[in-house]
Formats: C-alpha cells, structure tokens, sequence
C-alpha cells in the first residue's frame, strides 16, 4: 500500500466482555450456512480471544478471534468486517458457525470477525457505505480500505501460527467492505469474494433502480437497521418499525407523498432518509460512493458471487466483476451466479424459490464444489479449486454452465421488438406512419408490484407470476407464439423504448416474462394449491424514471406529447425459454410499494406535495423510426 505517511504500528488492547447475544435485524441469510457446525464443536475446537484493534488514526475496533486448538501447520485467517455485530460478544460466548460455511472450521482456519467502525463495540463515527478517499495526506484520512489494511497489518504480526495469508468473504454490506479492502490492499489479501456487495446506492443496489426509489425495501431495511434511538452496544435487540397490518400497499399509498411517509410513519428517525430528499439526483454525494470505480490494480483474487434472482445487490457483484476484469491487474477473477434470492447461496439448499424450482441444491453444490476450493487453493496451495471465469446457472434449462468469458463468446446479438396486436417478434416493424400503445397512468391506483399482500419487498417478486398485472389496462402485453425451439439469452438485455407521456415525467418499468404452457404440470405436493398452468414467470424486471434519460446527474422534464427514447441496461440473464413456452414483455408506469410512485411531474418527488401527483396519458411507439425494443444476447445450446 501506497501512503504519503509513515503509518504507525497497529497496536491492540485485549477486551474482556460479558454480553449477551444480540439479535440483528439483518435480512439477510449471510452470516449462518443452513448446516452450522453447532456452537459446542465450535467451542470444542476453537479458542476465542477478543481485541481493540487500534487504527492508524486511533481509533479501536472490536475484534473476535478463533484460533483452533489444534493445528499441524500455520494456518491462513478468514477476516469478515460487518455492520450488522459480531455477536455473541464476550470470551466465554461462541456462535453456532464460524466461515462461508460449515466446511470451513472443520478443515481448520483462523477467523477474524470484526465491528466496522462505529457500530457495536467498536469506536468511531459510523457512515453508510463510507467513500473511499483517494487522496490521504496523514493518519487523520481513512476509510474502509485503511481500516482493513491496518486490521490485516496487526492479525498477520500479532495471531500466532498463521501462514501469512488472509482470505476475506461477505454478503450485501459485509460485501462492500470486501470490495473496499481490493482498493489499496494489503499484500497479505491473496483472496476476497464480495458476495452481492453493495457497488452503488443510486444507480441499482438497494435503495435505487435507475433513479426510481425502492420504497418498501428502504422503509424496511432503514428502520431496521439505522433507526434514531436505537441501541448500537449489542446488548439489547434493536426496535424495527411496527407494521400496523400485512398490507404494504395500502400502508404506504394511505400516507400518500414520501414527505408524508417520513413525517407521518418514519417520524424523522431515520436520518439517511434526509439524503434521499437533498441528493435526489446523482450528484458527488452519490458518485463517491460508487465503488467499482476504485478498482485500480487489483492484488487478490476475487470470486464475485450473487443470485439471478438477488433483490438487493445483483448490480453490485456484475458490476464488480466487470470493473475488476477491465482492470485486468486481478491475478484470477471470476463470476459465480445460481438462482438465489439475496444471500440464498448461504442460507438454503437452494432448490427452489416460490413456485419455481430448480431441479437440484444449488447452493449446497456452490459452497461444497466453488467456494470452498476456491479458499483451499489461494489459501493453502490446495490442488483445483480454480472455477472457470464464470460459473453460471442456466435458469429454465436448471443447469450449471461453464464459460470462459461473460457474456459468453458465442453470443449473438440479437433485438425483440414490440409489434401490433400485442406480438413479441425478433422481426422489426417496418418503416410507416406513428404506431403506438398506450395506457392511463394513474399514481393514485399504481400497478401492485405483487399480486398478493405484502408489506415490504419479498424475495419472491423476483419470479412470481404476472397474470395479475398482465390484465390491468395500465399494463400493455406483448408475447410470442409458442416457441418451437429452446432460445437461451445470456448476458445484460437492453430497453429501449421510444415513448411519450401528457405528463413532464414518468416512470416506465420493462418485464421479461417466461410464460408457462397450459398444460405445465403442477406440483406434487402442493400445498399452496399452485397452478402452473400460464404460469407468467418474471424473468428479469427493472424500471426506469423517465426525467434521467439523457443523464442521471441532470434530469430534464418531458415535453408534453414528445417522442423521446429511454434506453438503459437491465441486469444480466442466463435464461432458457423452453419449447413450447412463450416470451412476453410488459410495460407499465407504476411498480408499488416496490418502487415509490411518481407525481409524472417534474419535481423533486422526495419533497411532492400531493397536488403534484397527476394522471398521465402514456405511448410506447413501435414503428420504423420508433421501434421499441429488447437488446439481448442469444447463445447456442449444447
């Protein structure tokens, strides 16, 4: 690492606790494999020791290491850095697993497990998703790459025999402080895999989706996890919000504006709401905290993992792996995605999710067969463990793929377009007068974005069934005949939608859609009295605010009645729609609570009052000139 200082040596203080387990409000099944090794092996074999590990600017971190009882060689250390408590706190306390997973503390590693800086235990001002600093002129500059330098820097000099080498591993927010430890690393990281990490909070992780706001998931996650008055010492549970009723819909229309809903059912507890109000565009406060863009001579070996079917943090790990590759310093880098929800790889056997399934355990086959290897031969020089450069699950097909490239070199290019009569052909329309559907957005009855009750963002959504949505007038259907072959699309897929609107911004949302055939049996058994039968599978959906078209730093309103394109990046597939099935494409304006409603005027919708929300005529144009379109990529079978 290069400094402009002489950074001082890391110093610890050992810390002597009596704590009782704190219940995290993390949704995420990251940090418990489904088979834990169980909390008497773990204080069978492993002694822990608790330490305040001091920064370069002074600051203590809290740190929990398990050191095996017995070791035949030195041995490399697994380093996790999280917000969400390295619970249970205290020598005498041990958790029911230690690693990624259960073959980890049974093969014999060191783990480290740390408080980043100003939560729990450990000292310091917390700040959510802290920007990396690219210029430091003392001790006085850190960030999370420093924090995790000095933290390698004192565990590799201090923790007896280890072997020199460290590994690190996280999901969502343990993801991103991986990421920032890429940045600048210590030479003693040879391996990290960010798993669904966070990469940017505006553009399409968590709280944003091409400058729309997820609205049910912030609600939820915010007042969960960063909540005014909630106790960061790890001793009590922290207070979530108290859901009036299972109906998140009504909830959240009934409050009306976003004003509203941070006045009226946030009650300004949770401070980061204000930065979605101030910094409603992508503006510095956003781009610094855009982390791919720091991955410049990337040292460690990096496994980047997430789901198909990832909520939260898809963009996070592509965009990762993309920066990393273009990089090219990385000395192995690959993708790994299965059909999972946000964490599913850790937490399930991964067969199946909501009605679909996948026709073997996943997940137990990644932890068993990729990660696990992958550790073993950048850790302890263990023979394979080298995953091709992406390892992917082929959804609707229900296999593993092996590429050496992403997308796959032998994609081809292809476009599906919107046609007449509700078509969904790969044959353009041809040239002609102005040919256009259209729809009444109304933000007052917005498009449910499940077709049940919920009250926040369900892992489900991802591939529920849409026939709910598809007979709304608000909704325009454009499907294929039956296939007669398999097609398989791999890689990003690309909207572009040539479109007007009566009013001065819009929202428009694009779903790729795998419809079952009629006869699809259902399953045996079937508790849940499933039919699939039509089955309307979402495939990939993603919606985009209209104002952001042409630059997300500076919105532009429509003109009323204007033709204007919109075109913007969907994250990527690998998806088989089976003989027999049809592909279907929807288009809506609304997506709710998913996505918060826009007024379809142009304002700062953080700060709307309820007079700007106006009902808007919309067309989506499908001629010639104006052909809207699905940019995909097309692969061979084997």
């Amino acid at each position: 690492m290069t400094t402009l200082w002489n950074a001082p040596t890391v110093s610890a203080r050992r810390r002597v606790l009596v704590g009782t387990a704190l219940i995290c409000a993390a949704w995420i099944a990251a940090e418990a494999p489904l088979q834990a090794q169980g909390e008497a092996y773990i204080k069978a074999h492993y002694t822990k020791f608790d330490y305040d590990l001091a920064m370069r600017d002074g600051v203590h971190l809290f740190t929990s290491v398990y050191i095996p009882k017995e070791a035949k060689e030195p041995l490399p250390i697994m380093l996790i850095r999280t917000p969400y408590s390295i619970r249970p706190y205290g020598e005498d306390e041990y958790p029911k697993s230690l690693g990624p997973s259960e073959q980890f503390a049974r093969e014999g590693y060191i783990f480290a497990y740390q408080d980043v800086r100003g939560r729990f235990h450990s000292e310091g001002k917390f700040e959510e998703v802290r920007p990396y600093k690219v210029h430091k002129s003392g001790p006085a500059d850190t960030d999370e790459s420093t924090d995790t330098w000095d933290t390698i820097d004192w565990l590799i000099k201090n923790i007896p025999n280890n072997n020199g080498k460290v590994g690190m591993w996280g999901i969502s927010y343990p993801g991103f402080y991986v990421s920032e430890a890429m940045i600048d690393s210590h030479p003693a990281l040879v391996a990290a895999s960010p798993q669904a990490p966070v990469g940017d909070w505006f553009l399409g992780d968590d709280w944003h989706h091409n400058g729309t706001l997820f609205l049910a998931h912030a609600f939820r996650w915010f007042t969960a996890n960063d909540r005014a008055g909630n106790d960061m010492s790890g001793k009590t549970p922290q207070k979530s919000f108290e859901y009036p009723g299972p109906d998140g819909y009504r909830l959240f229309l009934d409050a009306g504006t976003l004003s509203n809903i941070n006045d009226q059912l946030l009650q300004g507890s949770v401070e980061y709401w204000k930065e979605f109000r101030d910094h409603p565009d992508y503006d510095s406060f956003w781009q610094e905290r855009n982390v791919p863009q720091y991955f410049k001579n990337v040292k460690p070996a990096v496994l980047n993992v997430s789901g198909w079917y990832d909520a939260e943090d898809m963009y996070g790990a592509l965009a990762t792996f993309r920066a990393v590759e273009k990089d090219a310093h990385a000395p192995f880098n690959a993708l790994v995605m299965g059909p999972w929800f946000h964490g599913g790889w850790a937490g399930t056997d991964g067969a199946s999710l909501g009605a679909v399934t996948f026709g073997s355990k996943t997940a137990e086959f990644y932890r068993e067969q990729i990660e696990f290897p992958f550790f073993q031969h950048f850790l302890k020089g263990a023979g394979g463990g080298v995953p091709p450069k992406a390892y992917v699950f082929e959804t609707g097909a229900n296999r593993w793929r092996k590429f050496d490239k992403w997308p796959p070199a032998t994609a081809r290019a292809s476009e599906v377009y919107l046609r007449e009569g509700g078509k969904l052909e790969f044959d353009a329309p041809p040239p002609g007068p102005a040919a256009f559907d259209e729809y009444s957005s109304d933000p007052a009855h917005p498009v449910p974005s499940v077709g049940y009750i919920a009250n926040t963002m369900t892992r489900e959504y991802m591939v529920d069934d849409q026939r709910f949505a598809a007979t709304r007038p608000d909704v325009l259907v454009y499907q294929t005949p039956p296939l007669k072959n398999d097609v398989t699309l791999a890689g990003p897929i690309v909207a572009t939608l040539y479109v007007s609107t009566t009013g001065t911004d819009s929202d428009f949302v694009v779903k790729l859609i795998d419809v079952y055939p009629d006869d699809s049996p259902d399953p045996k058994p079937n508790p849940a009295n499933l039919r699939m039968g039509g089955y309307e599978q979402l495939v990939r959906g993603e919606p985009f605010r209209g104002k952001f078209r042409n630059s997300f730093s500076k919105p532009e309103p429509f003109t009323p009645g204007k033709i204007s394109k919109i075109e913007y990046t969907m994250p990527d597939v690998l998806h088989t729609f089976r003989r027999g099935h049809r592909m279907m494409v929807q288009v809506q304006s609304s997506w709710f609570p998913l996505v918060d409603r826009n007024p379809q005027t142009f304002t700062n919708i953080y700060k709307a009052g309820p007079e700007e929300f106006q009902k808007a005529q919309e067309r989506v144009y499908r001629y010639g000139a104006a052909a809207s379109n699905l940019k995909v990529n097309v692969v061979p079978n084997p």
